[in-house]
C-alpha cells in the first residue's frame, strides 16, 4: 500500500518555524540513540505499521524503517518533508496532527519526536486513539539544551535565556519541563534513561544553533544574525575550531498504551 501526500486541517494554526531553515536541521539536528527504538519495538506486539507524526526530515522515521514493515511519516512543513531521505517502506506526507488516510486501530507504534509541544493535544490524542491497535504504543520525547563543557555551556546558556530568550515561542517552555506538565491520557510506562551522542567541531555546533527556531525570529525581527554576533565569545570558550568534542542531550520520553 503506499500514501499520497495531502495536506490535512486542524483546529490549531501551524506556527511554520521551520520551513526556512530545513536544510539546515536535516544537516545538524543530531540522531536519535539506537537504543530507544529498541526499547519502543520491544514494546511492541505488531511491527506492521508505525506513524511518525511531526516527522521534520524524517530522523526518527528512517529509523523507525528497520524495525517496521511501513512506516507513515507526516509533518506540517512541506519544506521539511522534501528535505526528508525517501526510504522504500517510508511514506512521507504534508499533514498535522491527524492522518485521515490510516485506518481504524492500524497503527502499532506512533512516535513524536520534539515536535509534541506544537500540536493541539486533544485534536491529537483522539487521533492517536482512533487508529493505535489494541496493544498500540505512543512515544513522546523531547531535549533540551546540549553539554559539552562547563564554560562552553555557560555560554550556550546565555544566548539562549539572556539574548534569544524572548525570541522563543511561548511552547518552548514544554520542551524545557521535558512534558511533564502536559496531560497524557494512555496508561503510561516508566521508560528507561535515553541520551544523544555526537561528536562535533566549532563549525558543528554553530551549525545546530542555526537550526533553532528563535534564531529564525531573531533574524526576522532584527535583521541580524544572534550566531554570528557571538560567535567569537563561542569560539573563545570552544579552544581550537578544528577540536572534536563530545555532545549529550538527555531525552525526556513519556511512552504508554491505550487504556
Amino acid at each position: 500500500m503506499r500514501f499520497r501526500a495531502k495536506f490535512h486541517k486542524n483546529p490549531k494554526a501551524f506556527k511554520d518555524n521551520f520551513s526556512t531553515q530545513s536544510k539546515a536541521y536535516a544537516v545538524h539536528r543530531p540522531l536519535y540513540p539506537e537504543n530507544l527504538f529498541r526499547y519502543l519495538v520491544g514494546e511492541c506486539r505488531e511491527r506492521k505499521l508505525a506513524w511518525d507524526v511531526g516527522s521534520g526530515n524524517g530522523q526518527a522515521a528512517r529509523k523507525l524503517a528497520l524495525h517496521f514493515d511501513r512506516v507513515y511519516a507526516t509533518d506540517a512543513s512541506s519544506a521539511q518533508i522534501v528535505n526528508a531521505a525517501p526510504l522504500a517502506n517510508i511514506s512521507y506526507a504534508v499533514a498535522n496532527e491527524q492522518a485521515p488516510e490510516l485506518k481504524q486501530r492500524s497503527v502499532d507504534l506512533i512516535t513524536v519526536a520534539q515536535a509534541l509541544h506544537w500540536f493541539d493535544l486533544d485534536v491529537f490524542y483522539a487521533e492517536a486513539e482512533r487508529v493505535l491497535t489494541r496493544y498500540g504504543l505512543l512515544a513522546c520525547w523531547s531535549y533540551k539544551l546540549f553539554r559539552i563543557n562547563s564554560e562552553v555551556d555557560r555560554e550556550i546558556n546565555s544566548l539562549y535565556t539572556d539574548i534569544l530568550g524572548s525570541y522563543w515561542d511561548p511552547e518552548r517552555r514544554l520542551v524545557d519541563t521535558g512534558y511533564r506538565t502536559l496531560s497524557f491520557p494512555f496508561r503510561e510506562l516508566r521508560a528507561p534513561r535515553f541520551e544523544m551522542k555526537a561528536s562535533w567541531n566549532f563549525d558543528n555546533m554553530l551549525g545546530f544553533l542555526g537550526s533553532w527556531s528563535a534564531v529564525a525570529h531573531y533574524k526576522k525581527r532584527e535583521g541580524s544574525n544572534p550566531i554570528a554576533e557571538n560567535a567569537e565569545r563561542l569560539k573563545a570558550v570552544w579552544g581550537d575550531p578544528q577540536e572534536m568534542k563530545e555532545v549529550r542531550w538527555t531525552l525526556s520520553i513519556r511512552v504508554g498504551h491505550i487504556h
